[in-house]
């Protein structure tokens, strides 16, 4: 389970690293997609009873919206030739970004608690895999952007807007 999670984070960490980023702000980023992905299964383990259905769909869908924009402003980035980014894996798009492949975790948090499993140790699982599968995917796409050039964020904004399409179907 704890590998299927991390998916999200490999494959979006593929788009996200298409900008170039720092070995320093890489180990950061896959520490706090890792955190997220600690923190909202445990939130959706002790919300589970309060939650319905109808306002997970709606966080998916909010997310995938996230994810869309996330692209596009990637993609318009690069034919507008600014130097920063508007949403940037800093700050609140650090936060945005682990928000958004971490809420397939929520979601298994809600039924978590009825496996009986091992939950403490299932969610950390959730966090180390996630965050070790985020930096692979940030390490190869830094190399990908290297290779090519300033088109790769474009290719990063496809994948982003791809992936937020999915999360709406």
């Amino acid at each position: 389970m704890a590998f299927a999670l991390s998916m999200d984070a490999f494959s979006v960490g593929l788009a996200i690293g298409m900008q170039e980023i720092r070995l320093k702000r890489i180990a950061f980023i896959g520490f706090v997609v890792g955190i997220f992905h600690v923190l909202m299964p445990f939130a959706g383990l002790l919300l589970g009873a309060l939650l319905s259905d109808r306002i997970e769909e709606i966080a998916l869908l909010a997310a995938g919206l996230l994810l869309c924009a996330i692209g596009l402003q990637m993609i318009l980035q690069t034919f507008l030739q600014k130097k920063t980014p508007v949403l940037a894996p800093v700050g609140l798009g650090l936060l945005v970004f682990a928000f958004s492949v971490s809420l397939d975790s929520f979601s298994i948090g809600l039924s978590l608690g009825l496996s009986g499993i091992a939950t403490v140790f299932a969610i950390l699982l959730f966090g180390l895999f996630s965050m070790v599968f985020t930096w692979i995917a940030l390490m190869i796409s830094r190399r990908a952007h290297r290779l090519l050039g300033t088109y790769s964020e474009v290719i990063g904004g496809i994948i982003l807007i791809f992936f937020g399409l999915q999360m709406w179907w």
